[in-house]
């Protein structure tokens, strides 16, 4: 098998370690012998939506969101909206989860039109939500990871959240709900990066994006001592 990745915008979406999460995905797949390709369509790059079985977006501040927002919408949203419907699956990271849904209204300067895939739209606060975050998920799996965000996000009906917030902020710190996990979406403020300290999270992402051209596929189980060691010291943090 293969695990074909789009990395989209790297040079723009890559703050607080985001870029881990590819370097996760790539490490588990290849200790299981599943072959990995990384693409990196930056500004400017079309995107074939029948290549890639799993699309990443990272953070960024808003100058660089106002970048990627204005190249999503000349150059790749169609596409990528195309390869939604064919099965691919979004993992987006604060800026790049704004982006998932209908817009991100920041404090000074236009709105940023996202690419409508999920029903949620996000307005700039006062204040930012900055520090170590712990949520759980519906199934009791307990994620975590590191905000810092301005951005108040609001999930439409329907939606799934990734998990109840334990300590921390979330999404808009007001429902007590952190990111969404709706169908193939995936969208979180969790810095960290967010997958390394995560693995029954990142397996979970693997295996569903494999799905789109293999069907069902049940993972080799890995030795995951460190990981868990590491995920235990981040659920003891609390600030």
């Amino acid at each position: 098998m293969e695990l074909r990745i789009a990395y989209l915008y790297p040079d723009q979406l890559n703050i607080y370690g985001d870029r881990g999460n590819i370097l996760t995905l790539y490490q588990r797949c290849q200790w299981r012998g599943i072959a990995v390709q990384i693409l990196t369509p930056g500004l400017g790059e079309r995107l074939n939506p029948e290549e890639a079985d799993l699309y990443f977006m990272g953070g960024g501040q808003d100058s660089q969101q106002i970048q990627v927002c204005q190249d999503l919408h000349k150059v790749k949203a169609d596409s990528l909206r195309t390869a939604a419907t064919l099965g691919a699956v979004f993992l987006t990271i604060c800026g790049g989860y704004q982006l998932l849904g209908h817009y991100y209204k920041p404090h000074n300067g236009d709105e940023l039109k996202g690419l409508s895939l999920i029903d949620a739209y996000t307005v700039a606060g006062d204040t930012r939500f900055i520090g170590n975050v712990a949520i759980e998920r519906p199934n009791g799996q307990r994620v975590v990871g590191f905000e810092n965000h301005s951005g108040r996000t609001y999930l439409g009906n329907g939606l799934t959240p990734l998990g109840k917030v334990i300590h921390g902020h979330g999404n808009n710190g007001e429902d007590g709900f952190e990111g969404v996990a709706h169908d193939n979406f995936y969208g979180t403020y969790l810095h960290g990066s967010l997958l390394p300290k995560n693995p029954a999270l990142a397996d979970e992402i693997i295996a569903k994006a494999l799905q789109r051209r293999y069907g069902n596929v049940q993972l080799a189980a890995l030795d995951d001592t460190l990981e868990q060691q590491a995920h235990q010291r981040a659920l003891s943090l609390k600030n």
